[in-house]
């Protein structure tokens, strides 16, 4: 989908849709949101004093991404706590500096403490009570959090319902003393857990369907249907293009390079990256990621549902020439190339792409043919 631009004086006869139960929310939060596609780096946006929370935030997402999901970063003073809350959204959570440990409480008095460090990654369960602690008397601890508060929010348009209700979702969470607990991989792609202590290296399975060397780890946090991936590629690749719905969050763990996005038919726009940078593609446009540094490149995505095919594939999985959201390298810009192999030689490497190249010729669907295309 094409982002449509419309005269001034066309859009005025919209302005007060725009604004939202959830964005006045958190403008009476004291805070911002930043809209953007690409937020150099979470370790040292700038961020706002947050009196009802106790710590400085700021949220950062597109304009498409606010009615979906959304995501903020946090950040909590040394030696202090950030305020109890509660909460009829989902939130998962990524840390991204410091250390320090979460209490997590129900109305019925279940209650788990765990603790966690740079790179971990846990969810909230839905209403439960939660409250966050520095470890560090020393340093600021930081996280990033993507959360459905948008739809949740403009919904009820009751922030007393939303932050107060008292309500035990107890098949989410019941007090279970192994709750945020690691847990061991349980099959290939999907990960059964509730806390990952070190996303930088949890193990992570082939995806090739995705690109050359690429590897995955999947999982759903707290029970929750945000659904979040760890992906990881290889030196001198590049992932595939695909496109889907608005809200997916990148966050990029490791590694260096760059990713294109652009709505189909259009020229692709550039956004590097680095440990730190956020990446967030809008709605249907084709995003795709490129590793241009001495080591494997790693992110991590969170992002509501994708749309689906009859079998349960995700269509960004599957060839546009079948039907699907998945550009095939065959079918890329020769532009797309030439960019990756400059890119690469700045760093003294060269592409290892070309046995992807190969290998995805012998099984490549047929184009469509132009009466099925009509």
């Amino acid at each position: 989908m094409k982002t449509a631009t419309v005269s001034q004086e066309f859009a005025n006869k919209f302005a007060t849709e725009k604004d939202t139960p959830y964005t006045r929310w958190v403008r009476e939060e004291g805070l911002e949101i930043i809209s953007s596609f690409h937020v150099e780096n979470l370790h040292t946006v700038e961020l706002k004093p947050w009196p009802r929370r106790g710590g400085k935030g700021v949220f950062l997402n597109h304009d498409a991404s606010r009615t979906s999901n959304d995501c903020y970063v946090c950040e909590i003073p040394p030696g202090k706590s950030l305020a109890p809350q509660r909460q009829l959204f989902e939130e998962m959570i990524y840390v991204l500096d410091g250390r320090g440990s979460t209490t997590v409480w129900n109305d019925a008095g279940a209650r788990v403490t765990f603790e966690w460090k740079a790179g971990a990654l846990f969810g909230i369960p839905m209403n439960c009570w939660h409250q966050h602690f520095n470890g560090s008397g020393q340093a600021p601890a930081r996280y990033v959090a993507v959360t459905n508060a948008p739809p949740i929010i403009n919904l009820y348009e009751d922030l007393d319902f939303v932050f107060n209700t008292t309500f035990d979702f107890r098949g989410r969470f019941n007090g279970e003393p192994d709750y945020f607990a690691a847990k061991p991989a349980q099959g290939e792609l999907r990960l059964e857990t509730n806390f990952i202590p070190d996303g930088v290296n949890v193990p992570v399975s082939d995806t090739s369907e995705r690109g050359a060397g690429s590897r995955m780890v999947r999982f759903n946090l707290a029970k929750g249907n945000i659904p979040g991936h760890i992906s990881q590629f290889p030196v001198g690749s590049y992932k595939k293009a695909h496109a889907h719905g608005p809200g997916a969050h990148v966050i990029i763990l490791n590694g260096e390079g760059y990713s294109l996005m652009w709505p189909d038919g259009d020229a692709p726009r550039r956004y590097e990256w680095q440990p730190g940078a956020l990446i967030v593609p809008p709605n249907m446009w084709l995003h795709q990621h490129f590793n241009t540094g001495p080591t494997p490149a790693r992110y991590l995505a969170f992002k509501l549902g994708s749309q689906r095919n009859a079998q349960g594939v995700m269509t960004c999985w599957i060839s546009k020439r079948l039907g699907g959201d998945q550009l095939d390298y065959a079918d890329e810009s020769p532009r797309v190339r030439a960019m990756f192999a400059e890119a690469l030689a700045r760093h003294g490497l060269s592409s290892r792409m070309e046995e992807a190249y190969r290998k995805e010729l012998e099984t490549l669907p047929p184009l469509p043919s132009k009466e099925a295309a009509e």
